[in-house]
């Protein structure tokens, strides 16, 4: 497959470390602001979003369980209309929207904001005069500026963000400037050509797996890759992929893996050698060693979704379509 002339799309995927490094400065407000909100340790934090605002806290859920903090990752959808009388004043929320407008986690802070002892409330939205920072009581704002195609730029900056907020909430310290570098780096590393991408397209089925916080750039990816090139591809915790699913591996299937936590690494290799067995296309995003990494596995998936990404675009351009154009969707849901 043939390269092709820069477009908005691409434009975008190549601006996410600029706008990771401009994100330093939600995670460092979010070290500043939160311990203040949150004097004694909560009874749970709970990450709300759609789409990819919900994906992109798998990796502080992850944290946080980890530190033995309770943490529950629910659809604003599912929030709004199944479970708001779970959350109590003793919770901590933390809205996750880039535009500050999406509609089911918008209506999940007006509901929380009317209650006589609302929980406490934090939101990430990129750009700083939306509905949502004005429900809320911290409101990080990630300073990606415009963006028009599927979130590449306001992914990454709100993994940096949450990032923030996890170590905020649950230690060992705030995030260092060096740390953000380093990811940073890593993504214009792997913004280099690929013949990788041009195997994985060439197969039947397109299937993307994670653990732990890398589940948030299996989905990512995913998602990118139907909204980019309206191509089908699934996401799956990588677990879950042998309960049924392993009987898709034979030489039509294509599979992403991304490793981003280190203590899950053998497993995740060790799929990926059995279905390469199997005739799979494999693809493995390593961001637990070198010359990727190592990454902080809060900020790893930022990382790994990168090839995804550069696989949605080049898809785009196969099928004919303009790369990260919304035909039927749009870039902000405002209709539930």
């Amino acid at each position: 497959m043939s390269e092709t002339k820069p477009d908005r799309f691409h434009a975008e995927i190549v601006g996410q470390p600029a706008a990771i490094r401009q994100a330093l400065g939600a995670a460092d407000q979010a070290a500043r602001t939160i311990p203040e909100l949150v004097r004694a340790r909560p009874r749970s934090v709970c990450f709300v979003g759609m789409g990819s605002s919900h994906f992109v806290a798998r990796p502080a859920l992850r944290a946080l369980g980890r530190a033995g903090v309770l943490a529950w990752n629910p659809l604003a959808a599912e929030l709004l209309h199944d479970g708001l009388s779970i959350v109590t004043a003793d919770d901590v929320v933390v809205f996750v929207s880039q535009s500050g407008e999406t509609v089911e986690t918008l209506r999940c802070a007006e509901e929380l904001a009317t209650r006589r002892r609302p929980p406490r409330t934090v939101a990430v939205t990129n750009g700083s005069d939306t509905p949502l920072s004005g429900l809320v009581d911290v409101a990080l704002d990630t300073r990606v500026g415009a963006e028009e195609g599927p979130s590449t730029g306001t992914f990454a900056a709100a993994t940096v963000a949450l990032a923030g907020v996890a170590r905020a909430l649950a230690g060992p310290g705030p995030l260092e400037a060096a740390e953000v570098e380093g990811l940073a780096a890593a993504v214009e590393a792997l913004l280099e050509p690929s013949a990788a991408a041009d195997a994985l397209a060439l197969r039947e089925t397109l299937v993307l797996l994670g653990r732990g916080g890398a589940r948030a750039a299996a989905e990512m990816g995913a998602l990118t890759i139907k909204e980019a090139a309206a191509v089908a591809a699934e996401a799956l915790h990588s677990a879950q992929f042998r309960h049924g699913p392993l009987e898709l591996a034979d030489e039509r299937l294509a599979a992403m893996i991304a490793v981003c936590d280190p203590p899950l690494r053998d497993l995740e290799l060790g799929l990926a050698a059995e279905l390469v067995d199997l005739g799979v296309e494999v693809h493995v995003i390593d961001t637990t060693t070198a010359p990727i990494g190592p990454l902080d596995p809060l900020l790893a998936p930022a990382a790994a979704v990168v090839p995804a990404q550069l696989l949605a675009h080049r898809l785009a351009v196969a099928r004919g379509r303009t790369p990260g154009v919304f035909v039927r969707a749009s870039k902000v849901t405002r209709r539930e």
